[in-house]
């Protein structure tokens, strides 16, 4: 079954990669990487305490803010909270492949995947 989920997500980060590609914004080819690593500045939030960590990392990571964002982007003819909406959800794809999972705010490495890190080893 986990592998079937990542396939899933990996369908899903393909498709916000063709639709990046496709969508009006176009940017220089250095700028991908840093851009589709800015939502993980979203753990900032942990330096003040887990909860906070969370609900910030939790904000830029779920599917349903970056789906609204493209809705709201594609509906209201906004091609850079379109972009930001797919970048969203590419990231977040990417992420769960990996095994990041959304945040509880206990821990950073309680996940809704299960648990992350070394203690899980």
């Amino acid at each position: 079954m986990k592998q079937l989920l990542k396939a899933e997500q990996l369908m899903q980060l393909a498709l916000c990669i063709a639709a990046l590609y496709y969508q009006p914004i176009h940017i220089a080819w250095w700028l991908w990487v840093p851009l589709f690593l800015s939502p993980d500045l979203g753990m900032v939030g942990y330096l003040v305490n887990a909860k906070v960590g969370a609900i910030l990392y939790n904000a830029v990571h779920h599917k349903g803010v970056a789906g609204g964002l493209i809705i709201a982007g594609f509906v209201c003819h906004l091609p850079v909270i379109l972009f930001i909406g797919l970048l969203l959800w590419a990231h977040s794809s990417f992420d769960r492949i990996m095994g990041y999972g959304l945040k509880y705010n206990d821990s950073f490495q309680h996940t809704h995947l299960g648990m992350i890190g070394k203690q899980t080893q």
